[in-house]
């Protein structure tokens, strides 16, 4: 099996990790959590969100959050925008504080695009369309996530046409890259597999990533699977961080640890430090009076105790 030879990871644990959590987190603690990863050798790194705080009250530091991080050379800092309110705010800053990249996210299920950004999934696209346009004519990258590419906890499984047709919209709105999002943990290895095909006759392989939940423990296989592909770009969330507020019982994102751990593993290039990437996740885990949920950590933390 010819695997790529490197992986690119983007961590989502400051932003998709932290926002559903009831505990407020300070400000100082997400910056805190972003110096750590970058520290263990993250290049890209999703940092916060510029919605209402109203619907996200955890991201309401957001423009707190952007001033404090102390920027590293190389690193691409990203932040969700999810309308022309949203990146106006976004580059209300000075030019060294705005963001390398913003993310506009739709849903391959209408009902979920009703619960989740009361539109449908027509009108989200006509609402990101003059994000999409602001964002490049500032010189800032574009990337999409696609929610419920295979499952919806109001519509059940998502056929893969509808992520073909979503994929188009986005491409036809001007989004540069886009993530296959199984946002609430369902999908098995097959299933990402015809998602992802569905993604490809939009968008060139080098465009394309993978965004897995674990609810029911496939996020690892549905990994495996996407590299199989040859789709070399994942978010994945420091110390399994994260959730679904729309999906009762869906976990986090798939743990970075474990990622990496497995990805080393196949001889596959990261850049990523892994005991530093642990020392992260303990790090937000401890500051959220928990352990952190990856299988790979525990098993370090164990050897390192013992």
């Amino acid at each position: 099996m010819n695997y790529p030879s490197k992986v690119k990871i983007v961590d989502v644990g400051p932003r998709d990790g932290l926002q559903n959590e009831k505990r407020p987190v300070s400000a100082e603690i997400k910056i805190g959590l972003v110096h750590r990863l970058q520290d263990a050798g993250l290049k890209e790194i999703e940092v916060t969100s510029f919605v209402s705080p109203k619907w996200v009250p955890q991201m309401a530091d957001n423009a707190e959050v952007m001033h404090g991080i102390r920027r590293k050379p190389g690193v691409r800092y990203s932040v969700l925008t999810p309308n022309m309110k949203g990146f106006e705010a976004a580059i209300a800053a000075p030019r060294d504080e705005w963001p390398d990249e913003i993310v506009v996210f739709g849903a391959a299920s209408e009902a979920f695009s009703q619960r989740n950004i009361n539109c449908s999934i027509a009108e989200s696209i006509e609402r990101f369309r003059p994000v999409v346009e602001a964002a490049r004519d500032k010189g800032i990258y574009v990337r999409g996530a696609m929610s419920c590419a295979v499952g919806c906890p109001y519509e059940g499984e998502i056929p893969p046409s509808r992520v073909d047709m979503l994929a188009g919209l986005m491409k036809g709105i001007g989004v540069q890259h886009v993530g296959v999002a199984d946002t609430i943990g369902v999908a098995t290895p097959v299933k990402v597999q015809r998602a992802l095909e569905a993604t490809l006759r939009h968008f060139d392989i080098d465009d394309v990533s993978g965004h897995y939940h674990d609810t029911y423990g496939q996020a690892l296989g549905n990994t495996l699977a996407s590299l199989e592909m040859g789709v070399w770009q994942y978010d994945t969330s420091s110390a399994g961080l994260g959730g679904c507020p729309y999906a009762k019982g869906a976990t986090g994102n798939v743990a970075t640890e474990d990622v990496v751990y497995m990805l080393q593993g196949m001889g596959i290039e990261t850049g990523i430090d892994l005991d530093r990437l642990i020392d992260a996740g303990v790090y937000i885990s401890d500051a959220l009076g928990r352990k952190p949920n990856s299988r790979a950590s525990t098993a370090i933390l164990n050897k390192r105790a013992a």
